[in-house]
């Protein structure tokens, strides 16, 4: 029982070691190689170098540092006329070509805002023409409820002035019904 124990103990230490590099190997490497590659570089420019000057047109070629005799070097600084004008054909063709890709996309949005501000006019003005239907007709109840209310008190006028004469000539409010039924029956016969 010892021995499996022990087993089992190293197997845990093994898998224990094998998942930290699996987790921590990547970027110790990368950690590795950096540092590396920043050491080479620090030692390889401890030459000192004048400053680079970028405007090769305007300057006389680079010089050649002591020691280094490749004369492909002072080539690489000549200037290709052929190469510069191509490139910088392809480079105005490319700019002409992105500013009309930017152009028709400027123009299809200017067409959606015109469509959409068309569209916003159209139920503008149908809203409108349906608020002044509904003003029209506000107007026109508001007419007929003036007219019905003058109407309405000249029948109470007329009323009071009818009851008055009534009274006058003897008429009581309860003997109105059994005198009408009354005269219906008379005038039934």
């Amino acid at each position: 029982m010892n021995q499996v124990g022990t087993v089992v103990k190293v197997g845990l230490v093994l898998l224990g070691l094998s998942l930290a590099g699996y987790l921590m190997g990547p970027p110790l490497y990368w950690h590795f190689k950096e540092g590396l590659a920043a050491a080479v570089s620090h030692s390889a420019s401890s030459y000192s170098c004048s400053p680079c000057v970028c405007d090769c047109s305007s300057q006389p070629l680079l010089t050649i540092p002591q020691g280094l005799s490749n004369a492909s070097f002072a080539d690489c600084a000549k200037r290709d006329p052929e190469v510069s004008e191509d490139t910088e054909k392809n480079f105005a063709d490319l700019l002409t070509e992105e500013l009309k890709l930017r152009e028709g996309e400027a123009l299809e949005n200017q067409r959606r805002a015109d469509m959409a501000l068309l569209e916003a006019k159209k139920m503008t003005s149908q809203y409108q023409k349906e608020a002044d239907k509904c003003n029209s007709g506000m107007e026109t109840c508001e007419e007929a409820r003036e007219k019905s209310e003058a109407a309405l008190a000249a029948q109470k006028k007329l009323t009071v002035l009818w009851e008055s004469r009534a009274r006058q000539r003897g008429w009581k409010e309860g003997t109105s019904r059994s005198h009408a039924q009354s005269l219906g029956n008379v005038e039934s016969m």
